[in-house]
Formats: structure tokens, sequence, C-alpha cells
């Protein structure tokens, strides 16, 4: 199997780096008659610049996210005969988050926050109103100049972060959300709602 650079497309959302392209002499997949190299092609290469993106917003730096985009491709090459169809891009994104956590426990120990205290802090403040999208913080947060929110999102939680990360960047619905990171729809919601909440004190502060 050889890996060659595959370049994103750049944008304020996108920077630049490159995360890779697998080819391998694959054998029949068992979805739609694709072998292995044309369900990678078809299920993962659309979404590897929202890989990139992801994988750059948690680790906060561009060469650790292209290691990481590349140990995910490498991982998503290896389980896609188990991808059982719905959202390739949530299912893409999923293995980016998590192999982004294993590589930070790796070589960055230090910057893993304990879920768990951040649960009891959830808990704690989070409110019904919290778990709306249309608030007024997320309003405010829309209109803030992109480098000023960029540095405000990179100072989050990890939770927090990927949470805002893949709903308000990248798209991905609640359910979509909850499975990628494996907590429940409630939890997704909460913590949104936290994120968000910290960007504006954030966001106030440099003001």
């Amino acid at each position: 199997m050889s890996i060659t650079p595959l370049r994103p497309r750049t944008g304020p959302n996108n920077p630049e780096g490159p995360p890779v392209r697998l080819v391998s002499a694959g054998a029949p997949g068992s979805i739609g008659g694709l072998d292995d190299n044309a369900l990678f092609r078809t299920v993962v290469l659309p979404y590897i610049d929202d890989a990139y993106r992801l994988a750059r917003w948690l680790t906060s730096n561009s060469a650790d996210a292209e290691d990481v985009v590349q140990d995910a491709s490498l991982r998503a090459f290896r389980a896609i005969r188990s991808y059982a169809g719905g959202n390739p891009r949530a299912w893409l994104l999923s293995i980016v988050r998590n192999t982004a956590y294993s590589w930070m426990r790796k070589n960055r120990p230090a910057t893993i926050v304990s879920v768990d205290d951040l649960e009891a802090v959830e808990l704690e403040r989070a409110a019904y109103d919290e778990t709306r999208d249309d608030t007024p913080e997320a309003s405010l947060i829309a209109k803030v100049d992109a480098e000023q929110l960029r540095a405000a999102i990179v100072k989050l939680p990890a939770p927090f972060r990927e949470t805002l990360v893949l709903r308000d960047i990248e798209g991905l619905d609640y359910r979509e959300i909850a499975e990628a990171t494996e907590v429940p729809i409630g939890t997704v919601m909460s913590r949104l709602a936290r994120a968000r909440r910290r960007l504006l004190e954030t966001l106030r502060q440099n003001d």
C-alpha cells in the first residue's frame, strides 16, 4: 500500500495541510460490489478536508493534524468493510476524533482534560434554555471576527471544543455527534451550550 499527499481545499475554516490518499490492491467489498479502494474513494476521500479541519481544531497544530489524519485514514481504510451505510462523513469524523485523542494521550497527555470533571460541571450549570440552537449566544458568535473566534475556540476544553466544532462548523446533527463522541444526546446538547457560553465569556473579555 502506498500513501500520496492530498492537499485540501483552502478556505477560512480550512487551514492548509496535507492529508493523505491511500492506494492499495484491495479485495472485493460487501457494499455495492465495490473493492476496498473504490469504497475508500467513495466513503472517505470526499471528506478528507473535513477530517483535516477537525484534526486541526482538536490538536491546534497543523503538523500534528497531518499525523492524525494520516493515522485516521489508515484506520478508515482498514475498517472500510465495516462501514454499514449511513452518513460517511460522520463515520470518518468519528474515526478522526478517536484517533486525535489516542494521538494526544500518547504525545501530549497533559492536554487531556478529565471528561468526568467536565460532566460534573455540566450537570450543575446546564439548563433547559441552554439546549436550544436559536439562542442569542449563537447569533452573537456568528458575527465575531473569524480570527478572534478561532482563538477563543482553541481555548475551550477538548470535549466542549469538539462538540462546538462538530455542530457549528462541520454541521453534524446531535445524533451524529453523540455517536461520534460516544455520549448521550443530552450531554451533546449540554456541552454545546456550555461551549457557546464559554466562548462568549472569552470574547467579551477580549473586547
